[in-house]
Formats: C-alpha cells, sequence, structure tokens
C-alpha cells in the first residue's frame, strides 16, 4: 500500500504533464490544452498533440487599425 501512492501520483503527473508544460510557460490557451488533455489524453495521439501545442512557441499577432 505504502507503494501505490507515490506511483499514482507519478502517473497522474505524467497524464498531466502537457498541462503542467502549458500552464507553467504561461500559454494563453492553457485551458484548452487541459480540455484536450482531459478528453483525449488517455489516448497516445491526443496526449501527444497536447504535448507538443503545449511546447509550441505562440506567434505574436499583429493587429491593423484602419487608416
Amino acid at each position: 500500500m505504502l507503494l501505490f501512492v507515490p506511483f499514482f501520483g507519478f502517473g497522474f503527473v505524467l497524464y498531466f504533464l502537457p498541462a503542467i508544460v502549458a500552464f507553467a510557460r504561461g500559454k494563453g490557451d492553457a485551458l484548452a490544452i487541459l480540455a484536450l488533455n482531459f478528453f483525449l489524453g488517455w489516448t497516445a495521439i491526443g496526449w501527444v498533440i497536447a504535448l507538443i501545442w503545449a511546447l509550441k512557441a505562440d506567434v505574436p499577432v499583429m493587429v491593423r487599425r484602419p487608416y
């Protein structure tokens, strides 16, 4: 029973690693990454997509004002 808690905690952190990375990096769409990770993280492809999205750099958006 004593070994169950660390493995459960490690699995929890590993499962939500993309969301943790997104919040740590201050991504603007961190909640969307968390939702993707929560609903599709159990699939390998969903977890990998969430991780790549969390690691991808945010592109600054240029806003042009009309003259």
